[in-house]
């Protein structure tokens, strides 16, 4: 193997990459889908059901990954200012 390839860094910068990359936007989505029941199918020809409302549990698991993306948020901020 090539000694100017360090394979450690390598596969940490992509696990670090793909966790923020792809990782807090879908944790996002799953909060905001928390947030969003979904409607329950209506029969052909009737009116539409009222939509579901939101438990408290429905409200503290989308706030607890919203807290996540906004402590991810804030660790990057204050590692690229500490660095500078």
């Amino acid at each position: 193997m090539n000694s100017w390839i360090n394979l450690n860094a390598l596969w940490k910068i992509v696990v670090v990459g793909l966790l923020t990359g792809a990782g807090l936007p879908a944790l996002f989505a799953i909060g905001l889908r928390l947030l969003t029941p979904p409607a329950p199918p209506t029969p052909a020809g009737q009116a539409a059901a009222q939509r579901p409302t939101v438990g408290p549990i429905g409200y503290a698991l989308a706030g607890l990954c919203f807290a996540v993306v906004l402590a991810a948020i804030g660790w990057g901020i204050s590692v690229i200012v500490s660095h500078s």
